[in-house]
């Protein structure tokens, strides 16, 4: 796949990694050479930093790598960013931010009556999903993905909303939120049910659906957002056939069927995770049982 002929600028986004890199130095410094003058702050955690980190590496992967050039000449690619970004970076990211950090900052009055309202599990379930299914309506994707503005819009609302729906399953320290138990199953399985009906309506419609894939003039509007202006008029590019052997109808399918794939197996993670957390608390609860000695309360009588 010639992808090289997008030049270095457009395949590894320098200023990206720049602005990356400034974001993780900000990051060390306030949680750790700069954490003792906040008040409640404590110690970063190696697996806070580890979160992080891995949060910020794959940022880069699907924002930053070939990887934002190819999504906008395969749809199965487009969706593998989306997934990857809202599935797996955003909740790498809340948990990589310690505690103290986000109780400082949900304090903030502009803060937190929003993200009181919108972390609310039925709100922040729906908010996503309904708009995430929005978004993948033709005619609003094919125009999000041709205009700069627009484009920039809709993916910082759209991980704003992810945020937002990640927030009552991992809950880091918010005691307004109370999802537990078979409350949490069921957001769980809510959120993988609501994301269904896009996926459905991209695996099986028999037509492309999407003009940025096949209408040569949208297709060069779309790669526009992401190749500088210089590099793509020197080119001569029609369509994604110069870049795959792969039909346009079975790339959108395609795509439609890796973002159900990735979903299941992040969620499929979280409860996993929920039993094995119940599992080990049942098991702590009856190791404490049989070490607790038995009182015999005659005993205790003078």
């Amino acid at each position: 796949m010639p992808l090289g002929i997008f030049g270095f600028m457009a395949l590894w986004s320098p200023f990206f990694i720049v602005a990356l890199v400034f974001l993780t130095a900000v990051y060390f410094l306030l949680t750790v050479k700069w954490r003792r003058s906040f008040p409640d702050s404590e110690p970063l955690k190696k697996k806070q930093a580890v979160y992080f980190i891995l949060g910020m590496l794959l940022l880069y992967v699907v924002k930053g790598s070939p990887v934002e050039v190819l999504s906008s000449i395969l749809f199965s690619a487009h969706m593998t960013q989306m997934a990857l970004l809202y599935l797996v970076v955003t909740p790498l990211i809340i948990l990589g931010i310690p505690t103290w950090v986000w109780k400082a900052v949900i304090k903030l009055p502009v803060i937190k009556g929003v993200f009181g309202f919108m972390t609310k599990p039925l709100i922040s379930l729906l908010s996503f999903n309904v708009i995430f299914s929005i978004y993948h309506i033709p005619i609003v994707f094919d125009h999000v993905r041709t205009d700069p503005t627009s484009h920039g819009l809709a993916m910082t609302i759209l991980f704003i909303l992810s945020l937002f729906m990640w927030w009552p399953l991992l809950n880091p320290g918010d005691e307004d939120i109370d999802l537990s138990g078979l409350k949490r199953i069921g957001y769980i399985l809510g959120s993988a049910v609501l994301l269904t009906p896009a996926c459905g309506l991209i695996i099986f419609a028999e037509n492309p659906l999407y003009a940025p894939y096949y209408d040569p003039q949208e297709f060069m509007k779309a790669l526009a957002l992401c190749v500088p202006a210089n590099t793509l008029n020197g080119l001569s590019i029609s369509g994604p056939e110069l870049f795959t052997n792969m039909s346009i109808e079975n790339d959108q399918q395609l795509g439609g069927v890796i973002m159900k794939i990735i979903q299941e197996i992040v969620f499929g993670v979280m409860l996993f995770n929920l039993f094995f957390q119940w599992y080990r608390s049942d098991q702590e609860k009856q190791e404490k049982l049989s070490y607790d000695p038995v009182i015999d309360p005659s005993s205790t009588e003078s």
